[in-house]
């Protein structure tokens, strides 16, 4: 049973094909409220809002949507804005193994463009709906990775130090339109894609 209930409210979650973004997909359902997956993968993300509705009988939807692409973002949330939005997560995000000096620039661009131009342009995508209802909730997924750094995870750390940038201005900037912006910073998190690093 779940120990908070978040019956009514309207929840998106980027990247929730796999990993965090599921798991944090399936926990809002439990919880009662109504989730759209948004991943890049619109099939995997149609099994899993299948699964995730199989297991908690909540309403579960997907939406296929590549986070770094403004098209493909301003498409979703007008799908998303036919009825309105409470909490939008952004937990999609890739990673990459490399220094300073042998991460090419191309990798460079790819982890940009995903995990921090895909925050933005969620974000930016998220408060017109928000702002609408003068209130709302948005949560980030950065990493330990923004404060301290990690040795051969330069790209990586460098984006998640950018996600916190952007959270803690959001959050200031969204004060007086009654709108939340936090971030979580989680160690290694054991889902498929880091496992399949180390590996």
């Amino acid at each position: 049973m779940a120990s908070f209930r978040l019956d009514g409210n309207r929840v998106a979650v980027t990247g929730a094909a796999s990993g965090i973004g599921r798991a944090i997909a399936s926990r809002f359902a439990y919880a009662g409220a109504e989730v759209i997956l948004l991943d890049l993968n619109a099939a995997s993300a149609e099994a899993v809002a299948a699964d995730i509705a199989s297991e908690t009988s909540g309403s579960v939807s997907a939406i296929a949507c590549d986070v770094s692409e403004e098209n493909s973002v301003a498409t979703a949330f007008d799908q998303i804005a036919a009825s309105r939005l409470d909490v939008l997560v952004n937990s999609a995000g890739v990673a990459h193994v490399g220094s300073l000096m042998t991460t090419a620039p191309l990798d460079f661009d790819r982890l940009y463009r995903i995990n921090v131009r895909g925050t933005y342009l969620a974000m930016r995508a998220a408060i017109p709906l928000m702002k609408q209802r003068n209130a709302g909730v948005i949560l980030n997924i950065a990493s330990i990775a923004a404060t301290c750094g990690l040795s051969d995870r330069f790209a990586y750390s460098m984006t998640k130090g950018a996600v916190l940038a952007m959270t803690l201005s959001v959050a200031k900037d969204c004060l007086p339109l009654n709108i939340r912006c936090n971030c979580i910073s989680p160690a290694r998190v054991h889902t498929p894609f880091v496992d399949g690093f180390l590996a």
